[in-house]
């Protein structure tokens, strides 16, 4: 007898306290059989209003205890008052049904149930419960030791967890065993709905339903095998079992069927006795086939299996979207998902969330790949001629009208010498040349030969330039809240016209006052890169188990609106490149090569599947014919359960591989391994990426400087740091200083990337390093500045990537304000 109660916290009364200047910050805790939700806080009043809507489950015998806090911020909460209110009660003074049922709550002390500290107003909406029913289930209830109600096999208690109270999920109406009909919205994400579903949660595929031959009839109650799927046949069950308890075998009672009543069973005669291993599922029935083997009945999907289901989690519940889909409903954290959820993928969910809490640590492995070895390549020089932002050199204007009239070749740029003379790089071939590779003309003749210089740091300032003349004027409003980051930030970059998003970004955090001179920016690129590549989301996935990289996931259809997701995701990634940014997760190399258009290879399997990698050399060095072995040109591919063949020529599951065209099967099986089933995905992410940023201003990158522009560098130097740090009414001798870098040495890499977070905004460095941090002026280095007094906490300042740190008199008191500025604050505000 579990259905949904929506609770609508309406408002409060508080009284005041003439001690405290300020009001209290109130919000409201609702707790029942072991869920806890809670409201939004109200700032500095005796009389909040919420009128907020929470969705719990309940039972007809639940108490719902209602806790007043008052918010904190640098303490444990305060506890203003408390209330109960018992649903068999309520329902009983309103002929068993609550609808829109208003009530007004004394609230009491904690230690003093007497002492009255204000009241709560509160409306109850959504139950409805047949008196018949509920006569018998509180006899029922009474007569079990302290009132401990077992229904539906459910166990009781639950741990609480606490979830976002704006992120409800649209409640139904409430059906028998937690489940609701006639759902009016579908979990699965699309451009007009309010927000995507979260991540799905992994699970093994459903089983293959146990096959039968077609010769049963059907029982009144409709729950016979389906056919094709089968079991035995329902009118040779000696035993039926319904939700764990015995059912007659023509019981009319379906599980779940809507009606408010409990399953009456009527008596059976004596039956084989199999074996039980708890309650089943709402809806599933147990029976027993002629030849004594127990299969199980899905009244609800109308199939058969021969395995016993598991229950859904608690606080889990199964819905009908209008397109008749099932998909499953998390009241606890408020989430859908399309796959049946059990106890162990929630179980793997909830560690995957804890770890990736550490935003930089999961990704350790991942960024090591590309750090050692950048510093030489990024030793500053001074290279005058390579500085697009500098003097414009002699012939300027003929270098536009030429690139106008027709883009270089792949792989090949332009530059000047000293003296204004056009020549041109190969980085194809690693050569130079005074030869226009468009016209066949000489821009000197008889001129010096210019060593190849791999200049990467020249190859970005050759980039920036072009962004530059791309770049539109004014700028772009973006409002985003931090709870629905993905859901909005969606549906804006996608409202918005392409070229828009070449404007200066103005990125805005509701209730957060802070302008966006950049820093702002720095973190929403960060923090939605971390939502929007997340696997759970089933669009992106991981390269390989020891592989962090991520790559297009073939079950990305799953999802039917997967292509309008990487058609954004697209245009996103395009956004960081041309306005440089970074983004927290990087991507496999050969998508990298992708996005630069550059073929691939059988070598960049290795980085993504080894094992499939060291088969085709095993193939391609052995003699096929003397192993014995009989390939055609076909492969298998497996897709959520589903197994299908794809031919990689024209009739290939016919053509056997031999010696003689064994070369061109290892050629189309990589190319098959590296695209397989991602072709619409891959188009529908250029077609957004290319709206944005065109594909040849990144020709002159390969894949791995193009991963580095994207994700910055991720180790820390700290004497880099220091060298590229500058002291505002501090000198380098001051005692202050020497206790900051004190502090910072004992650091690990994560603790000294959140302080860097904390400062500038990104934990990310750009590929300069310290020398090159960008501030809302252009180059500003990292700053510490002496402002305020000793009891004051650090503050920053993202956009000028400047520390106030006030003069503490102790390393003590240095290292407890710091830790607590760069590990409690989050958000923005205005002076």
């Amino acid at each position: 007898m579990k259905a949904q109660l929506q609770i609508i916290v309406l408002s409060a009364k508080l009284k005041e306290n003439k001690k405290n200047w300020f009001g209290p910050s109130p919000y409201v805790e609702v707790a029942v059989d072991g869920q806890s939700k809670k409201t939004e806080k109200c700032t500095n009043t005796h009389s909040p209003k919420w009128k907020q809507p929470l969705t719990v489950i309940v039972t007809p015998f639940s108490k719902l205890i209602f806790r007043v806090w008052s918010h904190q911020t640098l303490k444990a909460d305060i506890l203003l008052g408390m209330a109960t209110l018992e649903v068999s009660e309520t329902l009983k003074s309103n002929d068993m049904k609550i609808c829109e049922v208003v009530r007004t709550l004394p609230l009491s002390a904690e230690r003093d149930s007497s002492d009255v500290v204000g009241d709560l107003s509160v409306c109850l909406d959504g139950m409805q419960v047949d008196p018949e029913t509920f006569a018998s289930e509180e006899q029922k209830h009474n007569a079990l030791p302290n009132g401990e109600s077992r229904l539906n096999g459910d166990a009781a208690g639950r741990s609480s967890r606490d979830s976002s109270p704006s992120s409800d999920i649209a409640d139904d109406p409430s059906l028998p065993n937690g489940h609701a009909g006639g759902s009016t919205g579908s979990p699965s994400p699309s451009a007009g709905a309010l927000r995507p579903p979260r991540p799905p949660r992994p699970q093994r595929p459903p089983p293959p339903s146990p096959q039968r031959p077609p010769s049963s009839t059907a029982s009144s109650t409709g729950s016979t095998p389906s056919h094709g799927s089968g079991g035995p046949s329902p009118e040779t069950s000696p035993r039926v079992c319904v939700n764990g308890e015995p059912a007659s075998q023509g019981s009319n009672s379906v599980p779940g069927s809507g009606s408010g009543q409990a399953l009456r069973v009527s008596p059976t005669p004596p039956r084989v006795s199999p074996i039980n291993n708890g309650p089943l599922p709402p809806g599933w029935e147990q029976r027993v086939d002629q030849n004594g083997r127990i299969y199980f009945v899905d009244h609800i999907e109308k199939r058969t299996t021969w395995e016993r289901p598991e229950p859904l989690p608690p606080g889990w519940e199964r819905r009908l979207d209008p397109m008749g889909r099932v998909y499953y409903v998390d009241h606890i954290s408020r989430t859908t998902t399309w796959q049946r959820p059990t106890a162990e993928s929630v179980r793997n969910y909830e560690e995957w969330q804890s770890q990736r809490s550490q935003l930089q640590g999961a990704m350790h492995q991942f960024n090591q790949r590309f750090i050692y070895g950048l510093q030489d390549q990024l030793a500053p020089t001074a290279n005058k001629e390579f500085d697009p932002l500098g003097p414009l050199p002699q012939g300027w204007g003929t270098l536009q009208l030429l690139l106008n009239e027709k883009p270089l070749p792949e792989g090949w740029e332009m530059r000047f010498t000293v003296d204004g003379i056009p020549y041109f790089v190969d980085h194809n071939r690693r050569r130079t040349t005074y030869i226009d590779p468009r016209t066949g003309k000489s821009s000197l003749e008889n001129g010096p030969q210019i060593t190849y210089v791999r200049d990467f740091k020249a190859k970005v300032h050759y980039f920036r330039f072009w962004c530059q003349q791309l770049s539109m004027p004014q700028h772009i409003k973006i409002h985003v809240n931090r709870k629905t980051l993905f859901e909005d930030s969606f549906q804006q970059i996608m409202s918005f016209h392409p070229q828009d998003l070449r404007r200066r970004l103005w990125i805005i955090f509701p209730g957060e006052e802070g302008l966006d001179y950049g820093g702002v920016a720095r973190e929403w690129f960060f923090l939605l890169s971390h939502e929007v590549l997340n696997p759970m989301y089933c669009l992106f996935e991981y390269a390989g188990k020891d592989n962090y990289c991520l790559q297009i996931n073939p079950a990305s259809s799953i999802n039917p609106d997967h292509l309008k997701y990487f058609k954004f995701i697209g245009r996103f990634i395009a956004m960081a490149l041309f306005h440089g940014k970074f983004i927290d997760t990087g991507f496999s190399l050969p998508f990298y090569k992708r996005i630069l258009n550059k073929p691939l290879a059988l070598k960049d399997l290795e980085s993504i599947d080894p094992e499939f990698y060291n088969s085709l050399i095993w193939i391609k060095e052995n003699n096929l014919e003397e192993c014995g072995l009989e390939m055609y040109f076909s492969v298998d591919k497996e897709i959520l359960g589903e197994v299908t063949t794809h031919e990689l020529k024209p009739d290939g599951g016919n053509i056997l591989v031999t010696e003689e065209n064994k070369e061109e099967y290892i050629r189309l099986v990589a190319e098959w391994r590296l695209s397989r089933g991602v072709e619409e995905q891959t188009q529908a992410f250029f077609e957004g990426f290319n709206e944005v940023l065109p594909q040849q201003y990144l020709q002159y990158f390969d894949a791995k400087e193009l991963e580095v522009m994207l994700c910055g560098m991720q180790e820390i130097d700290l004497s880099d740091w220091q060298r590229n740090t500058i002291y505002r009414h501090y000198a380098r001798s001051s005692k202050q200083i020497i206790w900051f870098w004190q502090f910072v040495k004992e650091m690990d890499n994560e603790k000294r990337m959140r302080l860097l977070q904390f400062v500038t905004g990104t934990c990310r460095l750009p590929v300069g390093g310290f020398a090159d941090l960008m501030g809302s002026n252009g180059p500003q280095k990292f700053c510490i500045e002496k402002v305020g007094k000793e009891n004051w906490l650090p503050r920053s300042h993202t956009c000028f990537n400047r520390l106030d740190l006030p003069p503490y008199k102790s390393y003590e008191q240095l290292k407890e304000k710091l830790t607590l500025a760069i590990e409690e604050t989050e958000g923005f505000g205005q002076e």
